[in-house]
């Protein structure tokens, strides 16, 4: 039986050993699948604290079912180590390492170098390696599969090299890391087929094949760049909408009743979470190696940046009727999380808005069922209470995101006036004071 046959072999019958590298909103989910799956799975993962927790079947990814992992923790089919050395143990391993930006919005690959490096410390003959996390097209085949050839072994004659790249949308709850299609592209028919076989042996959806890990890497980024610039679109649309007296809101949902050629994207305080704002930059940083400018996509990132901006100036106007100054107003935000019903404060457009808002000298404070408190700019904010006197006492309420829980009714009740970001108080029947943006 040749090194393929039995790695196929030992992917179908579920003896084989999977290992994750990383263990944060993509790579937990992923390993509770492969273990769920019947696989042992090992997770890798540089901090201690994350690697206790899930030890100790202590879950802190909300996709995650906390039931699930316990039940796979204490069984022994999932565990998690800081110990890169176990690699040698696996007979496939995932990267799900985070890929920001540096702070002149240029890719930064260090995570990936780094894992991929471990990796290379214990790559044998036979083994599988898939890339997971987002990044610009080229990176498995200039940065990742050099780093694992320097061992002497040959990509797809020794092992086996792919690009899948993660589908995760925090809250979603009809589509999860099990039943979301993924793509798959290997740097060999062979490395294709070997990483195939395993994704088709843990998830439902569909598994879509692709010719090289460039077109899998590209077409990740157009995902989420076109999310990017149709949520631009929509922005500009509401700016527009603001100065001719129009509901941006009411527009959208006629808009929608086209049966076809329309999807329907929805304006807000500017976008957040790791991918959307993030993503089109490793496109548009990629494009200049081949003397492109992306003009497009440049401007979309423009116009989401600036949405905090605009929000802040409504929110200053609308103070400016109750003969309020910016300067010293009581601003009250509904909402931290970069979207409803989760505890992600990644990229969160309301981190943006504080920092206007401060810088504009109001005084802010702000409520999140998920996020009771975080860290920013190296000041501590903490989540009010709800109550009708701390929202009697602020001068505005800014509703920053929809979450589910918050009683819409009882915040615009007891509100000298309401901005509404999100379009969260659709339903509420006493609409004087709530002023869209």
């Amino acid at each position: 039986m040749s090194m393929k046959e039995t790695l196929i072999e030992k992917l179908k019958n579920r003896t084989a050993v999977i290992g994750v590298v990383g263990l944060g909103y993509v790579g937990l989910p992923l390993a509770v699948e492969k273990a769920k799956a019947g696989y042992k799975v090992i997770g890798f993962d540089v901090q201690q604290k994350r690697v206790d927790m899930v030890n100790e079947g202590h879950n802190y990814i909300g996709d995650v079912v906390d039931e699930d992992l316990k039940k796979l923790t204490s069984s022994g089919k999932l565990i998690a180590t800081t110990d890169y050395s176990k690699i040698a143990e696996v007979d496939a391993v995932a990267i799900a390492v985070p890929t920001p930006l540096d702070k002149y919005k240029q890719p930064d690959v260090s995570y990936v170098v780094n894992s991929t490096t471990s990796i290379s410390e214990y790559l044998h003959k036979g083994m599988l390696v898939v890339l997971e996390s987002t990044t610009y097209p080229g990176t498995t085949e200039e940065v990742v599969k050099p780093i694992l050839e320097k061992t002497g072994l040959k990509c797809g004659e020794d092992f086996y090299l792919a690009f899948s790249p993660e589908r995760v949308d925090p809250g979603n709850k009809q589509y999860k890391t099990k039943n979301t299609p993924k793509v798959v592209g290997g740097v060999t028919k062979d490395c294709t087929e070997v990483a195939a076989i395993m994704y088709r042996n843990v998830l439902q959806g569909e598994i879509f094949e692709v010719s090289s890990p460039a077109v899998a890497e590209m077409e990740k980024i157009l995902e989420n760049t076109f999310r990017n610039i149709n949520v631009a679109l929509a922005n500009e649309m509401a700016i527009l909408c603001e100065k001719m007296g129009i509901d941006v809101w009411e527009v959208i949902e006629a808009a929608k009743t086209k049966p076809y050629g329309f999807m329907a994207f929805y304006p807000g305080p500017g976008l957040g979470g790791h991918c959307i704002p993030i993503d089109p930059f490793y496109l548009t940083w990629k494009a200049r190696e081949y003397d492109y400018h992306t003009k497009l996509i440049e401007t979309a990132g423009e116009i989401n940046d600036s949405m905090p901006e605009f929000v802040v100036e409504k929110a200053g106007h609308l103070l400016n009727d109750f003969k309020k100054p910016l300067n010293g107003a009581n601003v009250m935000l509904f909402g931290a999380a970069y979207k409803k019903d989760i505890d992600d404060l990644r990229e969160s457009p309301v981190l943006k808005l504080i920092e206007i808002l401060e810088k504009r000298k109001a005084v802010v404070s702000y409520n999140d069922p998920y996020i009771p408190e975080f860290k920013h700019a190296g000041k501590q904010y903490k989540s009010v209470k709800i109550t009708k006197e701390n929202i009697a006492a602020a001068d505005i309420v800014i509703l920053t995101t929809d979450h589910s829980d918050y009683d819409y009714n009882m915040i615009v009740k007891n509100a000298k006036v309401v901005l509404d970001t999100r379009n969260a108080a659709k339903e509420v029947i006493n609409r004087e004071k709530i002023h869209k943006l």
